[in-house]
């Protein structure tokens, strides 16, 4: 039931996928719920980060695919050349973000949350100052606040963007030209993603990494294979242990390379134009955290694992934060589930987020996937509880469906706790693998054993079959056989 002393039960700042099912799940429990949101509805996620870029990524793998005439060749399949229109692909992914806007600002006004367009930041924890587009200031009460203010592109110092010929992800996943040469500054997820988009459309790309290898966020060993094919096979330079010191947008744009370690000059390049892909930096700026004695972390705003917003170490009574802006794990489902996890805290139902069992994935040409520990954190995890880690690779090679599509260049990873058989984390690069991944991520939320998980049957012939072989010959292995 809701309390008349306050305008709203939750008031949630910012309606990017955290913000979205935070207000869902609130309204759909009775709650009388606000959200406040000052660009457009559906936040990074829908609008420049996972839909239109998967929208591209599905229309720029069509042209890789048709475009493959040696792969083609081994179906004994020969196509004309191909010939695509760079206009109809990024309408493709225009029309998808506005699809999945409109429905979602649908499903919010069916649920009954009240929509405010504007900027919202705290007067208090239970009070939100709000400047409505209109140009409007008030201020609205609720029970509980929810920050949901997600994060933007990160640009370092020395780069300068004009949005055209030096930009982020957010102007990239409008496809408005087609650069003859474009640098790509980072070679995490985004950049990867980007890369596979305009190379299968005919660009040249050079990716340049500051840190010592290319892809460094990835597990080495799927690093290794993944290379090979998403940039050695490619027309991909790429450079690492090299710093974009400066970029000048252009024609031609200039970046001025350094050695990371040293800072000695080493190169000056030319291109047709930059993509920053260098991370992203949470929006918590003009959110008055201040005001409230909390001390954001390089701008994250601290929360515990129920999402409440810490100060000093201590729980601020009746806030919240969900999503980017809380630098957990910066990915779509993550906020959504941390939302969910607010509101039934709010609800009085005590819950806890586990992060461990979250997966990721690299929605490259193959995929790439990744749930649980790294290999490196289950090292450490193993010595600190002393038990022996456990590591099985699974091969794609010998996988019948993987042979059939003529695309078997895949690895499968998994780490697991040789006493117990529990599953730590999963790492694969394949066909697939985004979708192959869940099966762990779900073994990782249950604390599952691989000797149970063994005794399971997968569907033959299916990609499934690679995360079965592994948890065979995992469970193989255990130092305590059944």
């Amino acid at each position: 039931m809701s309390d008349a002393s306050f305008d709203f039960d939750v008031i949630v700042i910012g309606a990017g996928y955290g913000g979205f099912d935070a207000a869902k799940h609130a309204a759909e429990h009775g709650l009388k719920v606000a959200i406040i949101e000052s660009r457009d509805m559906g936040g990074t996620c829908v609008n420049r980060g996972c839909v239109p870029s998967k929208a591209l990524l599905a229309a720029s793998g069509r042209v890789r695919e048709l475009a493959d005439a040696d792969h083609l060749a081994g179906f004994g399949i020969h196509a004309a050349p191909v010939r695509f229109e760079r206009q109809k692909i990024a309408d493709h992914a225009n029309q998808l973000v506005a699809t999945i806007r409109g429905n979602l600002t649908k499903t919010l006004e069916r649920a009954g949350v009240t929509i405010i367009r504007g900027q919202g930041r705290l007067e208090s924890a239970q009070a939100v100052g709000v400047r409505e587009i209109s140009g409007v200031d008030r201020v609205i009460t609720g029970k509980d606040v929810i920050l949901a203010t997600g994060s933007d592109p990160f640009v370092p110092p020395g780069i300068e963007t004009d949005g055209r010929s030096v930009f982020t992800s957010d102007e990239a996943v409008s496809l408005e030209w087609l650069p003859r040469w474009l640098a790509i500054i980072g070679s995490g997820y985004i950049g990867l993603e980007f890369a596979d988009v305009y190379t299968a459309l005919g660009c040249e790309v050079t990716m340049i990494e500051a840190l010592d290898r290319v892809m460094p966020t990835f597990d080495p060993d799927i690093t290794r294979i993944a290379a090979r094919h998403l940039i050695d096979g490619r027309d991909i330079d790429a450079r690492s242990g090299v710093l974009a010191q400066s970029i000048k947008p252009g024609a031609p744009v200039q970046i001025d390379l350094v050695d990371m370690k040293t800072r000695e000059p080493v190169e000056t390049l030319e291109v047709d134009a930059v993509l920053v892909a260098t991370g992203r930096v949470p929006s918590s700026r003009n959110l008055n955290l201040d005001k409230l004695g909390v001390e954001t972390q390089r701008g994250f705003v601290p929360i515990n694992d129920r999402m409440q917003v810490l100060a000093n170490g201590q729980p601020v009574p009746h806030l919240w934060a969900v999503g980017d802006v809380t630098g957990k794990l910066m990915l779509a489902h993550t906020a959504a589930a941390q939302g969910t996890v607010a509101i039934d805290n709010i609800l009085g139902h005590s819950r806890e987020i586990d992060y461990r069992s979250i997966p990721a994935a690299t929605f490259t040409h193959p995929e790439i996937s990744s749930v649980g520990l790294s290999e490196a954190d289950a090292k450490q995890l193993a010595a600190d509880q002393g038990f022996e880690l456990g590591v099985v690779r699974s091969y794609f090679k010998a996988n019948s469906k993987a042979l059939a599509e003529l695309d078997s260049d895949g690895l499968m990873k998994l780490l697991f706790n040789k006493a117990s058989g529990e599953v730590l984390g999963a790492h694969i690069y394949g066909l697939h693998a985004a979708d192959l991944i869940q099966e762990v991520a779900n073994a990782v939320a249950r604390r599952q054993s691989v000797r149970q998980l063994s005794t399971e049957v997968h569907t033959h012939p299916t990609l499934s079959e690679v995360v079965e072989v592994a948890y065979k010959q995992a469970a193989a292995s255990l130092l305590t056989p059944a």
